[in-house]
């Protein structure tokens, strides 16, 4: 028999704020995290604009020695780890530690530390690189660092697909949990992938905003005259918990996650392929067990690239058909930027709380339908509307798609 899978936590260190209830009071205030970059570096890359964050206090969760050995993207896992397990109230000491998990993926890891070492072997030479350099910059490090202080000594997992890394991790926790290999997992995406190397990177790819002089108006998904991604970093965790073992405890549960699908196209490294992501979403419905129909709102990948978009708004329609067209759909991406790794974690605390919440937000600076992309974005505007069943996207460069379903919490389901 299939297991419950329920929320009862969740983190979040965004560009909107370093905490769940400051991320959700931007996001229905419908306000921007995107901000220009002016540090050296950057003068000679088109793209001078990003979610970058700049009010993180890591000292709050870790001590200074610890802070010289864990990358950004280590620190921003843990940080919004630990929200998510002070928020659920479990308490290791009542539980069996091996049945605790922690899969956390990172799309890019800890490149910061790559460069950095990289200039000082330049300079310096070989015996002036950090011995520390090699785990602070592997991606399964923030598991790692997450299970040591949290004591879960369970399963563990580092997924890396691109934007679609969060919601795997997601998706493959609850799977887990589903089936009886665990009682609890953390789960979610870290990225911390400001720099001048990937900017330069993605900018020669022409995949990345160009609109400087406006950042809170550059990332703009759906709009005709959308131009690129706008590129973020940050965290975004979940506690995933077996229904019972929430129950008997009195755990606060949050939400529930009852569907999961994940394709590859077998296409394109960077170009998307819709039937892809049209099987990720069909497979994640029927394992839901509902019907197109009940699906109240749709938090869209939306990445603001003229291809994605109208690639994403094909595949809702051949999946949707004429529901399509009633479901409200927003990119939060339009605010948050695009975080990566990160993305499928923080979009799914949104969609939850959407639910939760009985609001939809909105997909800002949507000012110029586009013909491709006919469907109803929420744009510019949150709206009040009741949301029991809601879906939430993420696809990656490689043809990675992964599709969460979450539904209001429900004792009697």
């Amino acid at each position: 028999m299939n297991r419950r899978v329920v929320i009862t936590g969740y983190g979040a260190i965004t560009p909107l704020g370093n905490d769940v209830e400051t991320l959700w009071s931007n996001i229905k205030n419908s306000k921007s995290g995107i901000k220009n970059i002016e540090f050296e570096g950057y003068e000679d890359i088109n793209t001078k604009i990003g979610g970058r964050i700049d009010d993180f206090s890591p000292e709050n969760y870790l001590d200074k020695k610890e802070l010289s050995k864990f990358d950004k993207f280590v620190q921003y896992a843990y940080a919004a780890a630990k929200q998510a397990l002070d928020q659920s109230g479990l308490n290791i000491e009542n539980e069996d530690e091996n049945r605790l998990g922690v899969f956390i993926g990172s799309g890019i890891g800890g490149l910061d530390t790559v460069l950095e070492n990289h200039q000082t072997l330049l300079e310096k030479g070989a015996r002036k690189v950090s011995p520390f350099m090699a785990p602070m910059m592997i991606i399964n490090m923030a598991v790692g660092v997450v299970s040591i202080k949290t004591g879960f000594r369970g399963t563990s997992f580092s997924p890396v697909s691109a934007c679609a890394t969060g919601n795997h991790a997601i998706g493959e926790a609850f799977l887990n949990i589903r089936h009886g290999y665990s009682d609890a997992i953390l789960a979610g995406g870290t990225e911390a992938s400001i720099n001048p190397l990937s900017f330069a990177g993605f900018s020669r790819m022409k995949a990345m905003s160009t609109n400087n002089d406006s950042p809170i108006t550059a990332s703009r998904p759906f709009d005709k005259t959308r131009d690129g991604f706008v590129m973020s970093e940050g965290s975004g965790i979940l506690l995933l918990e077996e229904y019972e073992h929430a129950k008997n405890r009195g755990a606060t549960i949050l939400g529930e996650i009852i569907g999961y699908g994940s394709t590859t196209d077998s296409y394109h490294i960077t170009s998307p392929d819709y039937n892809g992501a049209v099987r990720a979403m069909k497979l994640a419905l029927e394992m839901a067990n509902i019907e197109t129909t009940a699906i109240d709102y749709i938090n869209a990948h939306g990445t603001s690239t003229q291809e994605g978009d109208k690639s994403e708004t094909k595949a809702i329609k051949n999946v949707f058909g004429e529901h399509a067209y009633k479901i409200k759909i927003s990119s939060t991406k339009s605010m948050t930027g695009h975080l990566f790794g990160a993305a499928g974690g923080v979009e799914s605390i949104i969609t939850l709380k959407s639910i939760s919440e009985s609001l939809i937000p909105a997909t800002i600076n949507y000012e110029h339908p586009d013909e491709d992309c006919d469907l109803d974005y929420v744009p510019n505007n949150p709206i009040n509307t009741e949301v029991n069943y809601a879906v939430s996207n993420g696809f990656g460069f490689g043809g990675h798609n992964a599709v969460l379903v979450f539904k209001k919490f429900n004792e009697d389901r």
